[in-house]
């Protein structure tokens, strides 16, 4: 049996097809998100920029995204270690930590639905960045499920013992 590419090949080594391939069309990367100046933390919104398709998923126009969002950031083996906001559910960044696809992932399942299905998709849970005054945007920050940045492990509590 043959094993799948992801798991004999690197990220560099992997032909543009096989590169386009592991992204799953979540959506959580085309989230807007902002800094805290302060903190220097990431915020995630529910906001998704204005190429999303917010209704089948997906970039409108992909292979223009950079001419149309300047800001948009193409993902490539030099910077996956770079990104701080990529969801801990993003192919590239698992297989970047050495880690596998989750079985909901369409080159897994075969099956593009199974993302939805898993409740990683954002489909039916953002507003696209042209309905929303961009001075609003901290108004509809929110916790996503499985969204957090590269950290370390927290350390373990201490249980207490309860006082006699």
């Amino acid at each position: 049996m043959t094993r799948p590419f992801w798991k004999t090949k690197t990220l560099r080594q992997m032909s543009a097809a096989e590169w386009e391939s592991l992204c799953d069309g979540c959506g959580r990367c085309c989230l807007v998100k902002l800094e805290d100046e302060d903190t220097g933390e990431i915020l995630t919104t529910s906001v998704i920029c204005a190429l999303y398709d917010t209704e089948r998923g997906g970039c409108q126009h992909y292979g223009q995204r950079f001419e149309h969002m300047p800001d948009c950031i193409g993902l490539t083996p030099d910077n996956i270690a770079t990104i701080p906001w990529l969801p801990a559910t993003c192919a590239y960044r698992l297989l970047h930590e050495g880690k596998d696809l989750p079985p909901w992932h369409p080159l897994r399942s075969g099956d593009a639905r199974t993302v939805a299905e898993a409740g990683i998709a954002v489909l039916d849970e953002v507003i696209s960045e042209a309905a929303v005054n961009l001075d609003d945007l901290p108004a509809y920050i929110r916790q996503w499920p499985h969204m957090g940045p590269r950290q370390k492990p927290a350390k373990e509590k201490k249980e207490k013992k309860p006082k006699k």
